[in-house]
């Protein structure tokens, strides 16, 4: 049985979830001869102490402290204005990194750090858990075997049931780069484009505190790929039926749909249509409860040696390049250009 020592920096919300994933996961993993040790550290280090201990966890005072006892790879899931400095000391440490998106607080502050994970050849896998979604997967394997035909218009929804804290909207970024960024980056994993134009509008019916905060509640974006494809990406923080979060691709052969099953946050109103019948998902965390471990099992497998990063820093900046451009164009009314990432 060969053991790994997995290092959990956080233990909010999304790093409580990745280490209950890890427990679910053992038994899985187990068969293929592996054994995970979860190790954890939190700033809030009498919470992070509990969550320890009821996880049957190794609890650090410190990341250097885990680095020092030998963990064999780092998972931030802490705020994002700190992951900079977690990633450079993982790859300083010659250890794989895994750190939920984004990178860093804007992208400028991202770039250097790009150069310095290429300087060091360093092992850092974002995460977009979309892209592990059997959904998402199945889409993107209908379009490469050609069922699809040439896309001529694709569609990106993604509608929060109820908004975050203000305190959380006004430190967010805006809605583009809180949200839709994870439409951005699953449109240009799909079809292998570059997303090289946006235009932005938004609106504000909710709490009147988010526009105070200088966010929307509801924003659209259409984009232009350099193919000239375009496609829409909306999103919502008062989508009320549930959360909802789709993408329809329309070509030439075919239409496709990711997210509609008896659990889609719509109804029809058409006579004798009871689909879809079941309940809503409440938040992004159920939603994507699968894709989550996917994301997760597809880290260890990196950490092995046993598969390709299946996502970069480069395409995590990448689809973090069209959000500050959606933000600018929601800002100016104007279309914005897409800069290009610096290729790894």
């Amino acid at each position: 049985m060969k053991t790994l020592n997995l290092g959990l920096i956080g233990v909010g919300r999304i790093g409580t979830m990745h280490a209950n994933n890890l427990n679910t996961l053992r038994p899985q993993l187990a068969e293929r001869g592996l054994d995970v040790n979860l190790w954890i550290t939190d700033v809030a280090a009498d919470y992070a102490r509990t969550v320890a201990e009821g996880l049957g966890a190794n609890f650090f005072d410190s990341v250097q402290g885990m680095i020092d006892a030998g963990v064999d790879a780092l998972l931030i899931a802490t705020g994002t204005m700190t992951h900079p400095d977690l990633i450079r000391a993982g790859i300083a440490a010659n250890l794989p990194v895994f750190c939920e998106k984004p990178v860093a607080g804007d992208v400028e502050a991202a770039l250097p750090l790009l150069e310095e994970i290429a300087a060091a050849s360093g092992r850092v896998q974002i995460g977009h858990q979309r892209r592990f979604d059997a959904g998402y997967l199945e889409a993107k394997r209908r379009l490469e075997a050609g069922d699809i035909g040439w896309i001529h218009s694709m569609r990106a929804i993604t509608g929060d049931m109820f908004p975050p804290s203000l305190e959380f909207i006004a430190s967010s970024g805006g809605l583009f780069r809180d949200c839709s960024v994870h439409d951005f980056d699953i449109l240009r994993w799909i079809t292998g484009k570059e997303i090289v134009e946006v235009y932005a509008k938004g609106s504000n019916n909710g709490d009147p505190g988010i526009g105070a905060a200088g966010d929307v509640d509801t924003a659209l974006a259409v984009l232009t790929f350099e193919d000239g494809t375009v496609a829409t990406a909306i999103a919502t923080r008062y989508n009320g039926a549930g959360h909802d979060v789709r993408l329809e691709i329309q070509g030439s052969k075919d239409t496709v749909v990711v997210g509609l099953d008896e659990k889609s946050a719509l109804r029809s109103v058409e006579q004798g249509v009871a689909f879809p019948a079941g309940t809503a998902h409440q938040t992004f965390i159920e939603r994507f409860d699968d894709a989550y471990r996917a994301e997760l099992v597809a880290f260890i497998e990196y950490v092995l040696g046993e598969r390709d990063n299946p996502c970069s820093p480069w395409d995590a900046v990448a689809a973090s390049r069209v959000a500050d451009a959606a933000q600018e164009s929601l800002r100016t009314g104007a279309p914005v250009s897409v800069a290009m990432v610096p290729a790894s």
